[in-house]
Protein backbone atom coordinates (compact mmCIF):
# COMPACT_ATOMS: atom_id res chain seq x y z
CA UNK A 1 0.00 0.00 0.00
CA UNK A 2 1.53 3.29 -1.13
CA UNK A 3 1.29 6.33 1.12
CA UNK A 4 1.29 10.01 0.30
CA UNK A 5 4.23 12.15 1.36
CA UNK A 6 2.33 13.77 4.24
CA UNK A 7 1.18 10.37 5.53
CA UNK A 8 4.68 8.93 5.41
CA UNK A 9 6.07 11.92 7.26
CA UNK A 10 3.51 11.56 10.04
CA UNK A 11 4.58 7.95 10.55
CA UNK A 12 8.27 8.88 10.49
CA UNK A 13 7.71 11.51 13.17
CA UNK A 14 6.48 8.74 15.48
CA UNK A 15 9.99 7.28 15.23
CA UNK A 16 11.67 10.60 16.04
CA UNK A 17 12.69 11.30 12.45
CA UNK A 18 12.90 15.04 11.84
CA UNK A 19 10.73 16.04 8.88
CA UNK A 20 9.84 19.15 6.94
CA UNK A 21 6.60 20.13 8.65
CA UNK A 22 3.49 20.67 6.60
CA UNK A 23 -0.29 20.51 6.45
CA UNK A 24 -2.22 18.61 3.76
CA UNK A 25 -5.26 20.39 2.30
CA UNK A 26 -7.68 19.98 -0.58
CA UNK A 27 -8.89 23.56 -1.13
CA UNK A 28 -7.21 26.90 -1.77
CA UNK A 29 -8.83 28.49 1.29
CA UNK A 30 -7.51 25.68 3.46
CA UNK A 31 -4.06 26.23 1.94
CA UNK A 32 -4.08 29.88 3.05
CA UNK A 33 -5.17 28.89 6.55
CA UNK A 34 -2.52 26.16 6.72
CA UNK A 35 0.24 28.63 5.84
CA UNK A 36 -0.75 30.76 8.81
CA UNK A 37 -0.56 27.79 11.16
CA UNK A 38 2.98 26.83 10.18
CA UNK A 39 5.48 28.38 12.54
CA UNK A 40 8.37 30.20 10.92
CA UNK A 41 11.05 30.99 13.44
CA UNK A 42 12.97 33.11 10.93
CA UNK A 43 10.00 35.38 10.24
CA UNK A 44 10.12 34.95 6.46
CA UNK A 45 7.06 34.30 4.30
CA UNK A 46 8.25 31.32 2.29
CA UNK A 47 6.28 28.12 1.81
CA UNK A 48 6.49 25.09 -0.45
CA UNK A 49 3.34 23.90 -2.26
CA UNK A 50 3.64 20.19 -3.07
CA UNK A 51 1.26 18.00 -5.08
CA UNK A 52 0.28 14.80 -3.27
CA UNK A 53 0.21 11.88 -5.71
CA UNK A 54 1.64 8.38 -5.61
CA UNK A 55 4.52 9.11 -7.99
CA UNK A 56 7.98 10.63 -7.95
CA UNK A 57 9.38 13.37 -10.13
CA UNK A 58 6.72 15.86 -9.03
CA UNK A 59 9.11 18.78 -9.12
CA UNK A 60 10.08 18.16 -12.73
CA UNK A 61 6.40 17.95 -13.67
CA UNK A 62 5.51 21.27 -12.07
CA UNK A 63 3.97 19.76 -8.95
CA UNK A 64 6.29 21.48 -6.44
CA UNK A 65 6.41 25.29 -6.28
CA UNK A 66 7.84 27.92 -3.94
CA UNK A 67 5.56 30.70 -2.65
CA UNK A 68 7.08 33.88 -1.20
CA UNK A 69 3.85 35.58 -0.11
CA UNK A 70 0.25 34.73 0.68
CA UNK A 71 -0.80 35.98 -2.75
CA UNK A 72 1.79 33.73 -4.39
CA UNK A 73 0.71 30.86 -2.17
CA UNK A 74 -2.87 31.23 -3.36
CA UNK A 75 -1.69 31.41 -6.97
CA UNK A 76 0.48 28.27 -6.69
CA UNK A 77 -2.24 26.35 -4.85
CA UNK A 78 -4.74 27.21 -7.59
CA UNK A 79 -2.26 26.05 -10.24
CA UNK A 80 -1.52 22.69 -8.64
CA UNK A 81 -4.88 21.64 -7.13
CA UNK A 82 -6.88 19.79 -9.74
CA UNK A 83 -4.08 19.74 -12.30
CA UNK A 84 -3.24 16.62 -14.29
CA UNK A 85 0.36 16.06 -13.18
CA UNK A 86 2.59 14.17 -15.58
CA UNK A 87 5.93 12.91 -14.27
CA UNK A 88 8.39 10.23 -15.44
CA UNK A 89 6.63 7.82 -13.06
CA UNK A 90 3.00 8.54 -13.99
CA UNK A 91 3.30 7.86 -17.71
CA UNK A 92 1.67 10.01 -20.35
CA UNK A 93 -1.76 9.69 -18.73
CA UNK A 94 -0.65 11.54 -15.58
CA UNK A 95 -2.47 11.78 -12.26
CA UNK A 96 -5.02 14.27 -11.00
CA UNK A 97 -3.90 16.23 -7.93
CA UNK A 98 -6.63 16.12 -5.27
CA UNK A 99 -4.49 17.24 -2.32
CA UNK A 100 -1.53 19.50 -1.77
CA UNK A 101 0.91 19.81 1.10
CA UNK A 102 1.72 23.29 2.38
CA UNK A 103 5.20 22.85 3.83
CA UNK A 104 7.63 25.01 5.74
CA UNK A 105 10.82 26.37 4.20
CA UNK A 106 13.84 24.45 5.46
CA UNK A 107 16.37 25.81 2.94
CA UNK A 108 17.47 28.69 5.13
CA UNK A 109 20.98 30.03 5.58
CA UNK A 110 23.84 29.97 3.09
CA UNK A 111 23.59 27.48 0.22
CA UNK A 112 27.16 26.31 0.85
CA UNK A 113 26.11 25.21 4.35
CA UNK A 114 23.32 22.94 3.08
CA UNK A 115 23.44 19.62 1.27
CA UNK A 116 20.92 17.10 -0.09
CA UNK A 117 21.44 13.36 0.44
CA UNK A 118 19.53 10.27 -0.67
CA UNK A 119 18.48 7.53 1.79
CA UNK A 120 16.20 4.54 1.27
CA UNK A 121 15.51 1.18 2.93
CA UNK A 122 14.10 -1.87 1.16
CA UNK A 123 14.52 -5.61 0.79
CA UNK A 124 17.27 -7.02 -1.41
CA UNK A 125 15.57 -10.23 -2.52
CA UNK A 126 18.71 -11.63 -4.11
CA UNK A 127 20.75 -11.35 -0.90
CA UNK A 128 17.71 -12.02 1.33
CA UNK A 129 18.58 -9.03 3.47
CA UNK A 130 17.31 -5.52 4.03
CA UNK A 131 19.54 -2.90 2.47
CA UNK A 132 20.08 0.80 3.12
CA UNK A 133 20.85 2.63 -0.11
CA UNK A 134 22.39 6.07 0.22
CA UNK A 135 24.21 8.73 -1.76
CA UNK A 136 25.78 12.16 -1.40
CA UNK A 137 23.91 13.11 -4.58
CA UNK A 138 20.32 13.49 -3.39
CA UNK A 139 17.58 15.52 -5.03
CA UNK A 140 15.57 15.49 -8.24
CA UNK A 141 18.33 13.98 -10.42
CA UNK A 142 18.96 10.81 -8.38
CA UNK A 143 17.86 8.58 -11.30
CA UNK A 144 20.44 10.26 -13.54
CA UNK A 145 23.08 9.82 -10.83
CA UNK A 146 22.28 6.10 -10.61
CA UNK A 147 22.52 5.80 -14.40
CA UNK A 148 25.63 7.86 -15.14
CA UNK A 149 27.64 7.62 -11.91
CA UNK A 150 26.54 4.41 -10.16
CA UNK A 151 29.66 4.50 -7.98
CA UNK A 152 28.01 7.33 -6.04
CA UNK A 153 25.19 4.98 -4.96
CA UNK A 154 26.30 3.10 -1.85
CA UNK A 155 24.66 0.15 -0.08
CA UNK A 156 24.75 -1.26 3.44
CA UNK A 157 23.20 -4.70 3.92
CA UNK A 158 21.68 -5.61 7.27
CA UNK A 159 22.03 -9.08 8.80
CA UNK A 160 18.43 -10.09 9.67
CA UNK A 161 19.60 -11.93 12.81
CA UNK A 162 21.30 -8.89 14.30
CA UNK A 163 19.46 -5.92 12.79
CA UNK A 164 21.09 -2.58 12.09
CA UNK A 165 24.26 -2.24 14.14
CA UNK A 166 25.49 1.09 15.54
CA UNK A 167 28.75 0.84 13.60
CA UNK A 168 26.78 0.54 10.34
CA UNK A 169 24.86 3.75 10.98
CA UNK A 170 28.15 5.47 11.81
CA UNK A 171 29.72 4.07 8.65
CA UNK A 172 26.91 5.52 6.51
CA UNK A 173 27.25 8.95 8.11
CA UNK A 174 31.03 8.81 7.60
CA UNK A 175 30.69 7.76 3.94
CA UNK A 176 28.39 10.74 3.42
CA UNK A 177 31.27 12.97 4.45
CA UNK A 178 29.63 14.35 7.60
CA UNK A 179 31.24 15.43 10.83
CA UNK A 180 30.32 17.07 14.12
CA UNK A 181 26.64 17.60 14.88
CA UNK A 182 25.62 16.73 11.32
CA UNK A 183 27.37 13.36 11.69
CA UNK A 184 25.61 12.61 14.99
CA UNK A 185 22.24 13.68 13.59
CA UNK A 186 22.67 11.51 10.49
CA UNK A 187 23.49 8.49 12.68
CA UNK A 188 20.23 9.03 14.58
CA UNK A 189 18.36 9.66 11.32
CA UNK A 190 19.55 6.36 9.78
CA UNK A 191 18.85 4.42 12.98
CA UNK A 192 15.30 5.77 13.29
CA UNK A 193 14.49 5.35 9.60
CA UNK A 194 15.51 1.70 9.76
CA UNK A 195 13.53 1.12 12.95
CA UNK A 196 10.46 2.62 11.29
CA UNK A 197 10.96 0.36 8.26
CA UNK A 198 11.05 -2.78 10.39
CA UNK A 199 8.31 -1.97 12.90
CA UNK A 200 5.88 -0.65 10.28
CA UNK A 201 6.40 -3.76 8.11
CA UNK A 202 7.25 -1.40 5.27
CA UNK A 203 8.17 -2.67 1.83
CA UNK A 204 10.11 0.52 1.11
CA UNK A 205 10.95 3.85 2.70
CA UNK A 206 12.66 6.48 0.56
CA UNK A 207 13.76 9.92 1.71
CA UNK A 208 14.94 12.12 -1.15
CA UNK A 209 16.22 14.52 -0.25
CA UNK A 210 17.42 14.07 3.29
CA UNK A 211 18.62 17.61 3.90
CA UNK A 212 21.50 18.77 6.05
CA UNK A 213 20.35 22.23 7.00
CA UNK A 214 22.56 25.25 7.53
CA UNK A 215 22.51 24.54 11.28
CA UNK A 216 23.42 20.82 10.81
CA UNK A 217 20.00 19.25 11.33
CA UNK A 218 19.09 16.23 9.17
CA UNK A 219 15.52 16.56 7.88
CA UNK A 220 13.32 14.37 5.67
CA UNK A 221 12.17 16.87 3.04
CA UNK A 222 10.26 14.19 1.14
CA UNK A 223 8.92 10.76 2.01
CA UNK A 224 7.90 7.84 -0.17
CA UNK A 225 6.62 4.92 1.83
CA UNK A 226 5.04 1.62 0.83
CA UNK A 227 3.60 -0.71 3.47
CA UNK A 228 3.52 -4.46 2.90
CA UNK A 229 -0.10 -5.40 2.13
CA UNK A 230 0.49 -8.88 3.53
CA UNK A 231 1.32 -7.41 6.95
CA UNK A 232 -1.56 -4.95 7.24
CA UNK A 233 -3.45 -7.37 9.50
CA UNK A 234 -0.85 -6.42 12.11
CA UNK A 235 -1.44 -2.70 11.50
CA UNK A 236 -5.17 -2.35 11.03
CA UNK A 237 -4.97 1.28 12.13
CA UNK A 238 -3.15 2.10 8.89
CA UNK A 239 -5.88 0.73 6.61
CA UNK A 240 -7.53 4.16 6.50
CA UNK A 241 -4.39 5.62 4.91
CA UNK A 242 -5.18 3.89 1.63
CA UNK A 243 -6.13 6.30 -1.15
CA UNK A 244 -8.05 4.31 -3.76
CA UNK A 245 -8.27 7.36 -6.05
CA UNK A 246 -4.55 6.83 -6.69
CA UNK A 247 -5.03 3.21 -7.72
CA UNK A 248 -6.26 1.62 -10.93
CA UNK A 249 -10.06 1.36 -10.66
CA UNK A 250 -10.12 -2.24 -11.94
CA UNK A 251 -7.54 -3.28 -9.36
CA UNK A 252 -9.62 -1.66 -6.63
CA UNK A 253 -12.74 -3.51 -7.80
CA UNK A 254 -10.81 -6.78 -7.93
CA UNK A 255 -9.68 -6.32 -4.33
CA UNK A 256 -13.33 -6.20 -3.22
CA UNK A 257 -13.66 -9.80 -4.44
CA UNK A 258 -10.24 -10.88 -3.07
CA UNK A 259 -8.96 -11.32 -6.61
CA UNK A 260 -5.28 -10.79 -7.30
CA UNK A 261 -5.41 -8.52 -10.35
CA UNK A 262 -2.76 -6.36 -12.01
CA UNK A 263 -3.48 -4.47 -15.20
CA UNK A 264 -0.91 -4.74 -18.01
CA UNK A 265 -0.61 -3.28 -21.51
CA UNK A 266 -1.31 -6.30 -23.71
CA UNK A 267 -4.37 -7.56 -25.60
CA UNK A 268 -4.94 -11.06 -24.15
CA UNK A 269 -6.98 -11.22 -20.95
CA UNK A 270 -5.92 -13.97 -18.55
CA UNK A 271 -7.92 -15.75 -15.85
CA UNK A 272 -5.89 -18.34 -13.98
CA UNK A 273 -5.84 -19.98 -10.54
CA UNK A 274 -2.54 -19.81 -8.71
CA UNK A 275 0.17 -17.18 -9.04
CA UNK A 276 2.73 -19.62 -10.43
CA UNK A 277 0.38 -20.92 -13.11
CA UNK A 278 -0.63 -17.35 -13.92
CA UNK A 279 3.01 -16.37 -14.48
CA UNK A 280 3.59 -19.47 -16.61
CA UNK A 281 0.48 -18.68 -18.65
CA UNK A 282 1.64 -15.12 -19.28
CA UNK A 283 5.09 -16.38 -20.29
CA UNK A 284 3.55 -18.88 -22.69
CA UNK A 285 1.41 -16.17 -24.28
CA UNK A 286 4.54 -14.06 -24.84
CA UNK A 287 6.47 -17.01 -26.27
CA UNK A 288 3.61 -17.69 -28.66
CA UNK A 289 3.78 -14.09 -29.91
CA UNK A 290 0.98 -12.51 -27.87
CA UNK A 291 0.91 -10.00 -25.03
CA UNK A 292 -0.97 -10.46 -21.72
CA UNK A 293 -3.39 -7.68 -20.75
CA UNK A 294 -3.48 -8.56 -17.07
CA UNK A 295 -2.44 -10.83 -14.26
CA UNK A 296 -5.55 -12.36 -12.65
CA UNK A 297 -5.30 -15.09 -10.04
CA UNK A 298 -8.76 -16.21 -8.90
CA UNK A 299 -7.15 -18.15 -6.04
CA UNK A 300 -8.24 -21.35 -4.38
CA UNK A 301 -11.57 -20.11 -3.02
CA UNK A 302 -13.05 -18.95 -6.32
CA UNK A 303 -16.75 -19.46 -6.87
CA UNK A 304 -19.19 -18.50 -9.62
CA UNK A 305 -19.61 -14.98 -8.22
CA UNK A 306 -15.90 -14.14 -7.99
CA UNK A 307 -15.24 -15.70 -11.38
CA UNK A 308 -17.98 -13.57 -12.94
CA UNK A 309 -16.46 -10.50 -11.29
CA UNK A 310 -13.04 -11.35 -12.72
CA UNK A 311 -14.54 -11.93 -16.15
CA UNK A 312 -16.26 -8.54 -16.06
CA UNK A 313 -13.05 -6.81 -14.98
CA UNK A 314 -11.14 -8.35 -17.88
CA UNK A 315 -13.84 -7.32 -20.35
CA UNK A 316 -13.80 -3.73 -19.06
CA UNK A 317 -10.42 -3.28 -20.73
CA UNK A 318 -11.02 -2.11 -24.32
CA UNK A 319 -7.59 -3.39 -25.33
CA UNK A 320 -8.56 -7.01 -24.66
CA UNK A 321 -9.12 -8.86 -27.96
CA UNK A 322 -9.18 -12.41 -26.59
CA UNK A 323 -9.47 -14.15 -23.22
CA UNK A 324 -7.56 -17.21 -22.06
CA UNK A 325 -9.03 -19.09 -19.09
CA UNK A 326 -6.53 -21.56 -17.68
CA UNK A 327 -7.73 -23.45 -14.61
CA UNK A 328 -6.01 -26.41 -12.99
CA UNK A 329 -8.58 -27.85 -10.60
CA UNK A 330 -6.89 -28.70 -7.35
CA UNK A 331 -8.22 -26.59 -4.53
CA UNK A 332 -10.61 -24.66 -6.76
CA UNK A 333 -13.15 -26.70 -8.71
CA UNK A 334 -13.30 -26.34 -12.49
CA UNK A 335 -17.10 -26.42 -12.53
CA UNK A 336 -17.29 -23.33 -10.29
CA UNK A 337 -15.14 -21.39 -12.69
CA UNK A 338 -17.09 -22.62 -15.68
CA UNK A 339 -20.38 -21.60 -14.06
CA UNK A 340 -18.98 -18.14 -13.33
CA UNK A 341 -17.98 -17.69 -16.97
CA UNK A 342 -21.41 -18.78 -18.14
CA UNK A 343 -23.17 -16.48 -15.66
CA UNK A 344 -21.00 -13.56 -16.75
CA UNK A 345 -21.79 -14.25 -20.39
CA UNK A 346 -25.55 -14.33 -19.71
CA UNK A 347 -25.50 -11.22 -17.53
CA UNK A 348 -23.23 -9.17 -19.77
CA UNK A 349 -24.86 -10.14 -23.05
CA UNK A 350 -23.08 -10.47 -26.36
CA UNK A 351 -19.34 -11.00 -26.14
CA UNK A 352 -17.63 -10.42 -29.45
CA UNK A 353 -14.14 -11.59 -28.60
CA UNK A 354 -12.86 -15.18 -28.71
CA UNK A 355 -12.57 -17.14 -25.46
CA UNK A 356 -10.07 -19.95 -25.08
CA UNK A 357 -10.69 -22.31 -22.17
CA UNK A 358 -8.33 -24.85 -20.65
CA UNK A 359 -9.83 -26.67 -17.65
CA UNK A 360 -7.95 -29.56 -16.10
CA UNK A 361 -8.33 -31.33 -12.76
CA UNK A 362 -11.19 -31.50 -10.26
CA UNK A 363 -14.59 -31.66 -11.97
CA UNK A 364 -13.04 -30.79 -15.36
CA UNK A 365 -15.53 -33.02 -17.19
CA UNK A 366 -18.47 -31.35 -15.43
CA UNK A 367 -17.00 -27.96 -16.31
CA UNK A 368 -16.68 -28.92 -19.97
CA UNK A 369 -20.31 -30.03 -19.99
CA UNK A 370 -21.40 -26.69 -18.47
CA UNK A 371 -19.46 -24.78 -21.14
CA UNK A 372 -20.70 -27.00 -24.00
CA UNK A 373 -24.37 -26.63 -22.98
CA UNK A 374 -24.12 -22.86 -22.48
CA UNK A 375 -24.07 -21.89 -26.14
CA UNK A 376 -20.83 -19.97 -25.60
CA UNK A 377 -18.57 -19.74 -28.61
CA UNK A 378 -15.34 -20.94 -27.06
CA UNK A 379 -12.21 -22.73 -28.16
CA UNK A 380 -11.00 -25.53 -25.92
CA UNK A 381 -7.46 -26.75 -25.37
CA UNK A 382 -5.79 -29.47 -23.34
CA UNK A 383 -2.14 -28.40 -23.18
CA UNK A 384 -1.06 -24.93 -22.02
CA UNK A 385 1.16 -24.45 -25.07
CA UNK A 386 -1.77 -25.38 -27.30
CA UNK A 387 -3.99 -22.85 -25.51
CA UNK A 388 -1.45 -20.03 -25.94
CA UNK A 389 -0.93 -20.81 -29.61
CA UNK A 390 -4.70 -20.95 -30.10
CA UNK A 391 -5.03 -17.45 -28.61
CA UNK A 392 -2.69 -16.01 -31.18
CA UNK A 393 -4.29 -18.02 -33.98
CA UNK A 394 -7.74 -16.57 -33.29
CA UNK A 395 -6.29 -13.07 -32.93
CA UNK A 396 -4.67 -13.36 -36.34
CA UNK A 397 -7.86 -14.66 -37.96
Amino acid sequence: MNLHEYQGKELLKRYHVAVQEGIAVDTVDAAIEASKQLKNERGTQIWVVKAQIHAGGRGKGGGVKIATSLDKLKEKAEQILGMNLITPQTGAKGKRVNKILIAEDVYYGEEKDRHEYYVSVLLDREKKRNVIIYSVEGGMDIEEVASKTPEKILKEWIDPKNGLQAFQARKIAFNLGLSGDAYKNMVSFITNIYRAYVELDAAMIEVNPALKTADNKIIAVDSKMRLDDNALYRHKEYGDLRDITEEDSTEVEASHYNLNFIKLDGNVGCMVNGAGLAMATMDMIKLAGGSPANFLDVGGTANAQTTEAGFRIILSDPNVKAILINIFGGIVRCDRVAQGVVDAYKNIGTINIPIIVRLQGTNAEVAKEIIDQSGLKVFSAIELKEAAELVNKVLAA
